[in-house]
């Protein structure tokens, strides 16, 4: 069964020798410092487990790749609601007791000076867009549209997102996610290049124009549905495994409000559009690159979740 496991004990059994996959953490010491977290089927180990060794196997040779297909259906095995997994100790648990190795194997580092890659610490014991499994959880919570993992997809296929959009506060109101993703995923089909700095640039002017213009009340969003959420979370009870082949479905929890999406898509397409991208020359040069505009969060606070 699942637990909750400290920082303070992540920090004492974490070292070069787990971030590189050469030892596998203590497992009985890790679990005697853990607690514990009931009974219910939603906290049993074995579907993560089958899970993270069926990603590895199909993404052997993409491991980026492993991002889009884990996510939606780690979320749809692991169900619970936003505050259940704003709680870390339960991702270190996963990382550090279920499954060090696809930590190491999803974010080992290049081998260098004779010795081999690492997984940083903060992929074990990290922020919730960082640490290796919060970060896809949230992703296909923040990104999904009520039952339809798709958007999800989408951004897990962008590192940037994950890596930089989930930081924002912003992030929260659900049109402003999807309208974020439909201006990128136009952008895909256009082939254009330097896609990162692309999202990373939207990102950032989304978020600084947050500070005033107040989407929420531009683009208005239904709330959601908890009694369905909390049906589709006591159905893991009997709930059949995600399947492999076809995206899962979420909670029934209710859709983005698509007039409220489709009032925020000019309004983001003209801030990509005035947004500067990256200067790689300058910064190739020595020049420093220009600071991220302010606004723009490096923290999720709780209260949001």
């Amino acid at each position: 069964m699942l637990g909750l496991l400290a920082d303070a004990a992540v920090a004492k059994y974490i070292g070069r020798a787990v971030q590189t996959g050469q030892e596998r953490p203590p497992q009985v010491a890790l679990r005697r410092a853990a607690e514990t977290l009931g009974t219910a089927h939603r906290w049993r180990t074995e579907p993560l487990r089958v899970l993270v060794d069926e990603a590895m196997r199909r993404f052997e040779d993409r491991r980026t790749a492993a991002d889009g297909w884990l996510a939606p259906r780690l979320h749809a095995t692991l169900r619970m609601t936003r505050a259940e997994a704003a709680e870390g100790r339960l991702w270190n648990f996963i990382a550090m007791v279920v499954a060090p190795d696809y930590v190491v194997w999803r974010h080992r580092g290049a081998d260098k000076d004779g010795g081999p890659g690492a997984a940083t610490a903060a992929r074990f014991c990290g922020p919730h867009y960082t640490q290796t499994f919060s970060r896809l959880w949230w992703a296909a919570e923040l990104f999904r549209d009520g039952p339809d993992y798709g958007p999800s997809e989408i951004a897990c296929r962008l590192q940037d997102v994950l890596q930089n959009t989930m930081r924002l506060d912003v992030i929260d109101h659900r049109p402003t996610a999807q309208a974020i993703l439909k201006v990128l995923e136009g952008r895909l089909a256009l082939g254009a290049s330097r896609l990162g700095d692309q999202v990373n640039a939207l990102s950032a002017a989304v978020n600084a124009a947050g500070s005033t213009l107040v989407y929420d009340v531009l683009a208005p969003d239904r709330p959601a549905d908890t009694d369905a959420l909390q049906d589709w979370i006591d159905e893991a009870e009997d709930a059949a495994a995600a399947p492999w082949d076809r995206l899962p479905e979420g909670p029934q929890d209710g859709e983005v409000n698509r007039a409220s999406v489709a009032a925020l898509l000019p309004i983001f397409t003209q801030l990509l559009a005035e947004a500067p991208l990256r200067d790689r020359s300058a910064a190739k040069n020595g020049v420093p690159e220009p600071r991220v505009p302010t606004g723009v969060s490096l923290s999720k606070p709780s209260a949001h979740l």
